[in-house]
């Protein structure tokens, strides 16, 4: 069987994810789990994985993690990274994402983090999630989100849409197995017509070197040239992407968004 584009696309860069400062430890790995408050007794899933760092952050503090992804370059990662930490609770699983082959009512917390914009249904996989979550069972998501009024007030509503798309286009050329990002509403309408309860919603902001930023999708010199192009030419997406120089080296904005959803019984 041929691999997915995102097999192909994270599968080469899985030690870089593993190594990646952002993604082991940025500011909404230690936010989310500071919100959920994660229970002794707990039951928890980690979709879209990748190197594990989410579900290594929460299995000190659940009975079992569950990690899971379609990559198993990503999956060997995380189970290096658990037996590293002496983190015996921690299991990895195949799964897709539109899928999550696992029981109805099995788990009480399922996260996915910074993997979400790679999804081409995501309601789907929401409704997936509402399956296989117990009652009262927490949807935690962080994932980034694109322009909007709430980020870009300055910004006129009916330029968002527009605005909203050209951010998409530029994270799809750095990354082609980028499917789209989600806007707050988006994500809670999303979560409310599939029977979550949001009982949380928060943005962050997310500072990124450049450098690595494009390192780790092994950008054709052609492709960084065209992005750094994009961040210095004036537009409502260069102003939401804050392009600077710090320490001699470009860097860049993106925001994260924080979601969680309670299954209402």
């Amino acid at each position: 069987m041929s691999k997915s584009l995102v097999e192909q696309q994270f599968g080469p860069s899985a030690k870089a994810y593993a190594e990646c400062e952002v993604h082991r430890s940025g500011a909404s790995l230690a936010r989310l789990v500071e919100l959920i408050e994660p229970q002794a007794h707990w039951n928890a899933l980690d979709v879209a994985t990748g190197a594990g760092h989410t579900a290594l952050a929460f299995a000190p503090h659940v009975a079992h993690v569950v990690a899971s992804d379609i990559t198993s370059e990503m999956l060997s990662e995380t189970a290096k990274l658990a037996a590293s930490r002496g983190l015996a609770n921690v299991s990895t699983a195949t799964a897709h994402a539109h899928e999550l082959p696992f029981e109805s009512d099995s788990f009480d917390l399922v996260t996915c983090r910074l993997a979400a914009h790679h999804f081409p249904e995501i309601g789907r996989f929401i409704e997936k999630a509402h399956r296989i979550l117990r009652p009262g069972g927490i949807l935690a998501i962080v994932d980034n989100v694109p322009p909007d009024q709430q980020s870009m007030p300055e910004l006129a509503i009916g330029d968002v849409p527009a605005t909203a798309d050209a951010y998409n286009t530029f994270e799809k050329l750095r990354d082609p197995s980028h499917a789209r990002a989600l806007g707050l509403d988006e994500w809670t309408g999303l979560m409310r017509a599939s029977g979550f309860e949001v009982v949380g919603c928060e943005l962050l902001e997310k500072e990124m070197a450049f450098g690595p930023w494009v390192e780790r999708m092994r950008c054709a010199p052609e492709t960084v040239d065209q992005l750094q192009r994009t961040l210095q030419q004036p537009s409502p997406l260069s102003t939401f992407l804050k392009p600077r120089q710090a320490d001699g080296e470009l860097h860049l904005t993106l925001r994260e968004a924080i979601l969680i959803g309670r299954k209402q019984p």
